[in-house]
């Protein structure tokens, strides 16, 4: 089902809205990792605007939808996205990766509200979602998981085993989504190990797959309300996406996996982008 036009404008307020937290929270502390968390702003915008049955006042809540962003570098878009969603004040952004901080660098349950799962150590994420979606069918809950991972964390066999075992288990309370924004720490996917074909590989491990422009927000709904509605298989969402998405300065940027905010020209021109997405936001 198509989302309303103002309901798009509404996510796509959202989608800047997680942006500029992001980048104000990493420009803040010094360095972080910019590309991959600007590559899901709009997935993020998607789930937490619309898609998500959550309650921000009870982030542990029994019947809650589940996140796990196994991608954990990618913190900063989460913690913005539950931030704006009223699970800690936004001001709290500042403290990331601070000394006794409630944002670390990469997710802690045990440390920030609205946080369902520790990841950050690549391939883990996809064996706890595995076990967390296990645990939701031998409870009768309804509840989803969605499972983020990114194209270079594929370089870890981990994640094909956990991929394996919800096929094979056809784990239908679990959307995998796989962030393709084509490039990881040390350069593009394709130098580093090649990739191949992710769709036709997940494919052939058992998985109903879609593949969407990471940043058409209607398509990435749209691929959701479609895979939720089917029953009885895996399914997956492959977001083909670009690092950086959403702020030319850092798409274009060469090495955007993490940046150093430690020349002036550098902050000049962020905080021209953080004008513009903070206008994005507000709706002027």
């Amino acid at each position: 089902m198509l989302v309303k036009k103002e309901d798009i404008l509404e996510l796509k307020k959202l989608a800047a809205h997680i942006r500029y937290d992001a980048i104000m929270a990493i420009k803040n502390v010094g360095q972080g990792h910019i590309g991959g968390s600007l590559s899901i702003a709009d997935l993020l915008a998607v789930l937490y605007g619309k898609q998500l049955r959550y309650k921000s006042e009870d982030p542990n809540w029994d019947d809650r939808d589940w996140v796990v962003l196994s991608k954990g570098h990618a913190g900063p878009a989460l913690y913005s996205a539950l931030a704006i969603k009223g699970f800690f004040k936004e001001d709290t952004l500042l403290t990331l990766n601070n000394g006794g901080t409630s944002l670390p660098s990469h997710p802690d349950r045990l440390k920030t509200p609205g946080v369902d799962v520790t990841t950050g150590s690549l391939g883990q994420g996809t064996s706890q979602a595995a076990g967390v979606a296990t645990g939701l069918k031998m409870s009768e809950k309804s509840s989803y998981v969605y499972l983020i991972v990114g194209d270079g964390e594929l370089n870890e066999g981990q994640c094909w085993e956990a991929f394996q075992y919800i096929a094979s288990n056809k784990l239908d309370n679990l959307i995998l989504i796989i962030d393709e924004n084509k490039k990881q720490l040390d350069g593009d996917t394709k130098d580093i190990i090649n990739p191949f074909d992710i769709e036709a590989k997940v494919r052939s491990f058992g998985f109903t797959t879609l593949k969407v422009k990471g940043g058409d927000i209607n398509s990435i709904d749209a691929a959701i309300d479609y895979l939720k509605a089917i029953k009885n298989t895996a399914k997956c969402i492959i977001l083909d996406s670009i690092k950086g998405a959403g702020v030319p300065l850092f798409a274009e940027m060469d090495n955007n996996h993490s940046v150093k905010f430690n020349n002036a020209e550098l902050n000049k021109k962020t905080d021209l982008e953080l004008e513009r997405l903070k206008k994005v936001y507000a709706g002027e």
